[in-house]
Formats: structure tokens, sequence, C-alpha cells
């Protein structure tokens, strides 16, 4: 039986750094573990508010960060701080902080479109100079570039005109995204199987409007629900499925604007597939009412719900609690991932993570940028984010005695509840567990479960068949359009998306093309055509 030992990794007495030049604030460099010139140096650094629902904490104030706060004085004499920024509205809470020049001296976010924006606007720290000194325990973690090869992982975002490095990629350590979940229950009532076709899941949700077999009344069933603010996300599997399978990674690129993907080839006729759905009493009605997930999740739980896309584990994860409320309030019902989704070709195409996650970042106006370069390599050290991931054994994780692999107890009392999986708000130099190799990784993701190991391994794979990997492509400099029309864009996507919805099928055509004419002029064919004209062939 193989044992994993989790030991803190040795740490060097001193790590020698070269000095920082000044920027932003500009505060000279030290070295690792006596802050610059020994003095206590105080670093602010973001965390995302998910709310408290489900026993989470203040994400400001609980066990995670106390231990923080302690170990980081006491390694690098740094006083950290934490400043909550809610996760759903976070691009927009961190600009209006960029804007009004009170970010955090720590930052990340998911929208490199703004990172780009922001770094064009003088208002970023550039990491380059430091990456072998400061930073040397991250470049160390994140490693090369698989995406790029030749490239360090830590070097992602360089600008190729001037070398400078503005934002640092998480390590995402497994890259599944997306999975449909269906009622197995009420197809087993049904007599039908698991959907292996986009008409058979069509097929599926029909009978379960018109036949009812959970009993929740005919006026009650909502064959498939989504929100309204992320219906590219809530619906993404099955939209994606319909984009031309033959299209090239170049093409996919260029045409995407602000993650939408209205232009692509194919595209339009997944909408016209839910305006089917919509059209044919399938849908939820009030999905554009819906800003977040919490009604959604509400009506899984309640039973009146039959099918849905999401995170592919959504249903397992501790803090959602989907499956588990259900059959609470249900009992017998069971969710299932169906891999269902059929492109042209046959294929059940689906989109997969890259293997960077969430973008951090320094911005200039940082009091000491060297105590916030200090601060993330304190994070990329093994010690640090081992215990932030599984936490003390015994409150926040055990030994598995078979696989030898962590497995943790996330809603652990007494302030220790992870507010994320694998406590990603704080260590956002990673996403997914991390213990030291791929196949480990894998033990250790499915045993971090409260759910049998095989139903984890069963809906990873699920999201991964037939899984495109992210597309990374390098640049002839910044792409700088999106970001300050990000957020517009945005807000007329949501649009997009509910007017043709909701559309008359008669109506669908002229009101899909009005509306995505519109999006085009409002900026998104600027962003596809900088796009185009700074797109380099890897």
């Amino acid at each position: 039986m193989k044992k994993i030992v989790f030991a803190a990794a040795a740490v060097a007495a001193a790590l020698c750094m070269a000095a920082c030049s000044k920027q932003g604030g500009g505060g000279a460099a030290g070295s690792a573990g006596s802050g610059s010139s020994g003095k206590t140096q105080k670093v602010v650094v973001e965390v995302f508010d998910r709310g408290t629902d489900g026993g989470k904490t203040n994400p400001t104030n609980n066990q995670w960060t106390k231990w923080i706060k302690e170990k980081a004085l006491k390694d690098e004499n740094l006083e950290v701080e934490f400043v909550a920024v809610n996760r759903a509205g976070e691009e927009q809470a961190l600009t209006n902080l960029m804007a009004a020049g009170t970010p955090p001296d720590v930052c990340y976010t998911y929208n490199t479109g703004n990172i780009t924006s922001w770094a064009e606007q003088g208002g970023l720290f550039d990491v380059a100079p430091h990456i072998d000194t400061v930073l040397k325990d991250l470049n160390g973690f994140l490693g090369p570039d698989a995406a790029l090869p030749g490239r360090r992982m830590i070097e992602r975002q360089r600008d190729n005109r001037t070398g400078a490095i503005y934002s640092m990629p998480a390590r995402r350590m497994n890259v599944a995204r997306l999975n449909a979940f269906i009622r197995k229950d009420w197809l087993d009532k049904l007599g039908l199987p698991l959907p292996k076709t986009t008409e058979e899941y069509f097929n599926a949700l029909a009978a379960f409007k018109a036949q009812d077999p959970g009993g929740v009344g005919a006026d009650k069933v909502i064959p498939f629900t989504m929100t309204g603010a992320r219906v590219d996300w809530d619906a993404g599997n099955l939209l994606d499925s319909f984009i031309d399978p033959g299209i090239s990674n170049k093409e996919r690129w260029i045409n995407t604007a602000v993650e939408r993907s209205f232009v692509l080839p194919g595209y339009k006729e997944g909408l016209r597939f839910l305006n089917r759905m919509y059209n044919s009493g399938l849908v939820d009605r009030d999905f554009p009412l819906y800003k977040d997930a919490t009604e959604v999740n509400n009506r899984i739980k309640s039973g009146v719900v039959g099918s849905f896309i999401q995170n592919w584990d959504q249903i397992y994860r501790q803090d959602v609690a989907l499956l588990a409320d259900l059959r609470k309030n249900i009992p017998g019902a069971d969710l299932v991932p169906v891999d269902c989704f059929t492109s042209s070709d046959g294929i059940t195409h689906k989109a997969s993570y890259d293997a960077a996650g969430v973008y951090y970042f320094i911005p200039k106006s940082a009091k000491n940028p060297d105590a916030a370069m200090r601060y993330i390599n304190w994070l990329a050290r093994f010690e640090n984010y081992n215990f932030l991931q599984i936490g003390p054994e015994g409150v926040t994780h055990v030994i598995d005695r078979e696989s030898g692999v962590p497995k943790l107890n996330p809603a652990a009392g007494d302030g220790w509840i992870q507010n994320s999986a694998q406590n990603l708000d704080y260590t956002f130099i990673m996403n997914g567990l991390f213990i030291g190799n791929d196949e480990e990784n894998i033990k250790a993701l499915a045993a971090g479960y409260p759910w049998p190991a095989e139903v984890i391994v069963n809906a990873y794979e699920t999201a991964m068949t037939n899984a495109r990997p992210g597309i990374v492509v390098t640049t002839s400099s910044p792409l700088t359009v999106a970001g300050p029309i990000t957020q517009t864009l945005a807000d007329k996507g949501v649009v997009i998306y509910t007017q043709t919805i909701q559309a008359s099928p008669e109506q669908f055509d002229s009101v899909y093309d009005a509306a995505v004419q519109d999006w085009l002029a409002s900026g998104a064919q600027s962003v596809i055509d900088e796009r185009r004209e700074k797109y380099i062939d890897p």
C-alpha cells in the first residue's frame, strides 16, 4: 500500500534576491524571511467573497486567514490584510478599484482583457526582472508551459514587444470544464436510457414535460434550467457542440470576442436549438430573471428540474450540495453526468480548460511591490500551499488508507470550512489539488469529495471525453481593444441570448441577426479585427 507523506518542504535559510528596481510605490527588494530593511511590511491581498450560504465563513477572517497571517509574518515578516471582492461581480468591482487607485497590492481575475488594458495604461507592475530572484519559488512551481514550447509558464503573458510581464497564471491541476446532468431516476421511471445524441436529449426532456415522472405537477416540471446572466456557460456544452468541428484553432480564437462565440460557424444553430427547446416548453420560463445560480440551485434541490449544465463536478461539491440536498428532499432522486451533445460529425466535442487558470498581478499603486511579490512567492512553497489546500489532519482531512492520499472534509467546523474548492481563493497560484504528480493528483481529486471515488472519476472522464484543449496563442503585441468594452459586450451578449431564445421560431433569424450585428458594431468586430491582425502562428 502506497503512502504519501505530507511533510513540509525544506525551506532555504535565506533566499538570495537581486535588488528590485523601484516601480509603482517602489520598495527595494530584501532577502526572504526578513522583509525589506528588516521591518514588517504590510501587503493587502484580494480574496473572493462567495457569500456565507452553506456554512461559508467570512473570507477575510477565519481559521485559514489567521494561519496565513501568522505564518507569513513568521516567514517573511509580512503583515497580511485581506480585502473581499464579490465573486459574482469581480470584474466590475476590480475595475472600480483600479479606476479609484485603491486596489489590493495582490489581485487576481479571470479577465485577461482587463489586465492588458490596465498594463497598457501603465497601471501594473512589471515582474519580469524578478522571476529568477524574488519569484524563484513561484517560477519553479509553475514550471514549463506545455502549450507554448520553449516558454516558462510564468512567462505566459509576456509582452512580445518589451518582454514585460504584468500578470502570472495559476497552474491548473485538472482541466475538466463542464458536464450536463440529468435526472436518472426520471429516465428509469420512463424506461429511457441515458441519451447518447442531442436529439435523444431533446426527446428525454420532452418526455419529462409530458409525463412528469417525478410527480411534481405538470405545471411545475422544468426539464432544463439555466441563468439568463451566463447562458454561454449554463448551456455551454450544448452550444459548443453546434460549432463546426472542422474550424481551425486560429479561426476559432480570432472570431471569439470576450468569450462569446456568436460569429463562429454553427453557433447560431445551437441557439436555434435552445429556441426550439424554449418554444417546446422545455426551458425554465424564468431563466432571464436569474442573475446568479441561487434560484437555479434551489429549483434543482426541490426536485422539479430534469437537467442542467454546470461545472463538471457541480452536483458533488460540498459547498453547493446539489445532489445531497436533492436526495434529502426527494428520496431516491438521482443526478448523473451525460455525454450526449453530438456535433455534425457525430462526436461529442466539448471544451476543456487551458492549463493556466486565474491570473494574478500587482497594481502599480502597490506601496511595496517587493512585499507583494514575496507574498506570492511564499504561497509557492509546498509547506504553505499544501497546508492551505488540505489543512490540519484530523480536522479538514484524513489520509485514505487504500490510496494514501488525503481525503478532504471541506465542510469542517470551527472556522475551517473551505469557501472554495481546495481553498483556491487563497492559493490562487494554482487551481486544483496538487500533492506531487498527476497520478496522485487524480487519486486525491476523487478522494476530496464525500462521494465514492468511482463516481467522481466517471464525472471527470465524462467531461474530458472528446474534450478540446484550451487554445493558447501568442500575439505580436498585447490585445487592448477588448479591455474597455468587455462589460458592454458581455451585457449585450446577455440580451442576444435571452431575446433569441425567447423569440418565436419565425422571428428567430431576424432577431438573432440584428442583435449580433449590433454587438459587432458595438466593438466586437474591432476585437475580432485586432485578434486577426496580431495573431502569430505557433
